[in-house]
């Protein structure tokens, strides 16, 4: 059986976990803290980088969200969540990119603001939505009157930028003039791979205690 060693906070983890879910596939979830399971000898023989999330396929192991999505989808294609045309492939791959590499790195501000473990001054704030916007701009453009970020069917693209987009009002972002978006955001959220890996509220309170747990034992 598949194995996935996830941290239910994590978006990386969680993007994982929707696809799993979505294919209807068996595994056995393993949670880790990150007050040190993700430095034992056990998890560094998995990823030697001890990042989070991994998968275990019997005797092989594959570390890093977006390269666990593309085995899963090798190996598993149906139903299958990449568009078999270029320019659908070619989209599916910026909007993973532009979610990790753009977005993602603009909302850690407010991300850690939100955690406790770094005060955001009115400029930083102000500077993480300007970068945010015009990724949301992009993704409201792209999806247009479709039904996902791709076309009608679900792919890729939804699973990881939809892991993180409807996130973002909790960390002050507002969707409000994202009619597209906001509407895609609750189709996604309508489907029981989102809400049922949804992390509670006693799941994030207890990721903030033991993120500001860290963060005085550094200090």
């Amino acid at each position: 059986m598949l194995k996935l060693y996830h941290l239910p906070i994590s978006f990386n983890s969680r993007r994982v976990w929707v696809a799993l879910l979505e294919k209807g596939l068996e595994f056995e979830l393993i949670p880790l803290k990150l007050d040190g399971d993700q430095f034992t000898p056990e998890f560094l023989a998995l990823n030697p980088f001890h990042h989070i999330p991994v998968l275990v396929d019997g005797e092989f192991s594959v570390f890093e969200s977006l390269a666990i999505l593309d085995y899963l989808e090798a190996k598993y294609p149906n139903p299958s969540f990449l568009p078999s045309d270029p320019q659908g492939l070619a989209r599916v791959r910026m909007i993973e990119f532009v979610t990790v590499n753009e977005l993602i790195p603009a909302m850690t501000p407010l991300l850690r603001n939100m955690l406790g473990i770094m005060e955001i001054t009115p400029e930083k704030q102000e500077e993480a939505l300007g970068k945010i916007k015009p990724v949301l701009d992009l993704f409201e453009d792209w999806l247009g009157d479709r039904v996902y970020l791709v076309g009608d069917t679900l792919s890729l693209a939804d699973i990881v930028a939809g892991t993180i987009v409807p996130m973002l009002p909790m960390f002050g972002v507002k969707l409000t003039g994202y009619t597209g978006l906001t509407a895609w955001v609750k189709r996604l959220m309508s489907r029981d791979s989102w809400s049922s890996t949804q992390a509670t509220p006693q799941q994030i309170d207890t990721f903030k205690q033991t993120m500001q747990k860290m963060m005085s034992q550094r200090g």
